[in-house]
Parts: structure tokens; sequence; C-alpha cells
């Protein structure tokens, strides 16, 4: 079996989902799903595959030893997936000390117990085991408009709380390998959206927003870009990079999809349009409203994705255009997942976040 943490977030989630599907629900290997369920993490995005049996739930911190400690000991996982992080930047920015203990300390204390239980194994069952980390593009910092893409080569230099506890977290992983040879794999991936994605990030954001008539914020000029991938095209790499990835190394996903902010915005206010006209007849983009920008908001993100292209095989199946049409579409068919996310703390926080941006 496979162990996944943050297996009840966004990302997490919709591998569980695809996980299952990929190999055949009937004979697909078993997922444990370890998950502290913080504000992001939610078990409806999981139901199915809990109630099946196909996937077990652990409600525990990565940063609690012993949880970690008992799950491995009870479960004997032959790979690990690392996708639980804190991973909103303006969250980062009102406090950073959550990113801190989750995204390194959580990494570290999990890398330990890993080493331990690795070190147990035979010599047949060390060397299959793999523990593949999941990260950020954000960890290599802003691009101008010229710039090259990132590669794996580019240097580190992250921004925010959020990019510099992910980059910690990034330096802890390939310590771990070249220090006492524990197998680790790492993907540094581009913005993802798509289902099940939580209503504080941009594209669910301006959907709901929109829906709801109330404005659509866009930070600054708007003309920020970010490389667009969609999630399951994110999980059907990672399935490659476990399969044929060679230990230690480093493999960049993106969706080969740069796209202004503003853009993006404007994309789904026409799709709307589209799907579920206003009831006045108006458009969606009269909604967009201009806000304060963040501090030290990156100005753009590109990856550069041949490695993973020329080592595993792997490219992106979905442009944007085909991802943004499902993601609408999945909003607007799912509210029942919709209303179990929708709290009143994840009100508050968008209410703090972008009140005094105005």
């Amino acid at each position: 079996m496979i162990l996944i943490t943050g297996g009840a977030g966004f990302i997490g989630g919709n591998f569980v989902h695809h996980w299952l599907a990929r190999q055949g629900a009937a004979s697909a290997e078993p997922i444990v799903v370890f998950d502290k369920l913080t504000y992001a993490g939610n078990p409806h995005t999981i139901a199915g595959p809990l109630k099946s049996g196909q996937a077990t739930l652990i409600q525990a911190d990565i940063a609690d030893r012993d949880a970690v400690r008992q799950a491995l000991a009870t479960h004997r996982p032959r790979a690990i997936l690392h996708f639980a992080a804190e991973s909103h930047v303006d969250r980062s920015i009102h406090g950073p000390g959550e990113f801190i203990h989750t995204n390194m300390v959580g990494t570290f204390s999990l890398l330990e117990e890993t080493r331990a239980y690795w070190g147990g194994m035979n010599e047949a069952d060390q060397a299959a085991f793999r523990f593949l980390h999941v990260s950020t593009d954000e960890v290599y910092g802003s691009l101008s408009d010229t710039d090259p893409a990132f590669s794996e080569a580019t240097a580190y230099a992250p921004n925010s709380p959020y990019s510099a506890s992910k980059a910690g977290s990034d330096h802890l992983v390939r310590a771990y390998h070249h220090t006492y040879g524990l197998p680790t794999l790492t993907t540094n991936c581009s913005n993802n959206y798509g289902p099940y994605h939580f209503p504080e990030k941009l594209i669910p954001l301006m959907i709901l927003n929109a829906l709801d008539g109330k404005p659509l914020p866009v930070y600054g000029d708007g003309l920020n870009i970010r490389d667009w991938l969609y999630v399951r095209d994110h999980c059907e790499a990672i399935c490659q990079v476990l399969e044929k990835g060679r230990a230690g190394e480093v493999y960049n996903v993106g969706g080969i999809n740069e796209i202004k902010n503003i853009d993006v915005v404007t994309t789904i206010c026409r799709k709307l349009d589209e799907l579920r006209p206003r009831a006045d007849g108006a458009r969606y983009e009269s909604q967009i409203t201009y806000v304060k920008d963040r501090p030290g908001h990156d100005r753009r993100y590109a990856i550069d994705p041949s490695k993973i292209q020329r080592e595993i095989g792997w490219k992106p199946a979905e442009t944007f255009e085909t991802g943004i049409n499902k993601t609408v579409s999945w909003f607007l068919e799912n509210n029942d997942w919709i209303d179990t996310v929708r709290s009143g703390a994840y009100r508050d926080w968008i209410s703090q976040n972008y009140a005094e941006r105005t």
C-alpha cells in the first residue's frame, strides 16, 4: 500500500481519486491518508474511497512523530507521497508560524520516522521504497517577462514565508537522500487548478464570488503571470515519477500554460456567461475590482518541463481551455461539496484578507 500525507486536501484528494481510477477501483493498491484536517483538509473530498474501504483516513499532524511512527508500523507502506503543506501565500504573510511548523518541522519529523522505518526493511524492500515530496515552483522566486522558465538547475530564491518554508522542506528531502541514502523523489509543480480546489485560491474564488454577485478582487494591475497545470495532469505526473523516477532526482511539472491573472479571471467570466448567465443580463466581468497588491508578489512563474518529458515521458493532456471548462463545470455541479468547505472560518479569512486591500 501507499501512504499519502495531506490526502484530504486539494491535490492530495485529487491524487486519491486519480490513483484508484488509474489502476481500476477493484484492483487498486490501497491507500492510507494521513491528514491533520485543517480548514483546507476535507474528508468529503475523498468520501467515496473512504466509504468503499479503498482508502483509510488517519487524522493526525505530520509533526506528531508518535502518530507517524504508529502509522508506518501498522500499515507498512511501500511508498510515501508527501502532499501535506500549508500552501496559501496570503495566509503565510498573516501568520508564518503555521507554515514553518507544517512545511519544515512536519517534513523533518516525517523524514526522521521514515528513515527509521526504511532502515528496518530488508535490502529488496529498501531498494523498492520511495519517498516522494510534492513541492512548488515558488521556491525559485520570480521571473521577468524575458527570463527563461524555471528548470531543476534554477537557484532557489523564495520571496514569501510560504515559499521559504517549502524551500526548506525541499532542502531537507535532498539532504536525507545524500546523507542517509533515503530513496527520495521531489516534484516542483506550477499553479494547479481543478475539482475540489479550496475557495481561497484564485480560480475557485473567482467562480464562487461571481456566482454570488460579489466583487472579483484582482491584485495590483492583474498582469502577474502563472503557468497553470490541471490538477489531474499533475496527479498523472506524480504517478509516473513514482514508477520511473530516479532516486534523489527533482522533476519540474508544468502545464505549459503561461497566462496573466487578469486573463484567467476574464476567461472564467466568459465561461460563466455561457453556462450560468446573470439574471440581469450583465456580464460577470463587470464585477472585477482591482485591489492593493500583496507584499512580495512574484511577477511571473514558468516551468520548463523538458526533464520530466525526456526522462519519464510525461506531458500535460489538458490545455488551459479544456481544463478551465472542466473546472467551471465541476464547481457549477457540486454545490454539496462547496457548502461543506464554506465555513465561518473561511468567510472570516476572506473578509480579513481582502477588506484591508480595498
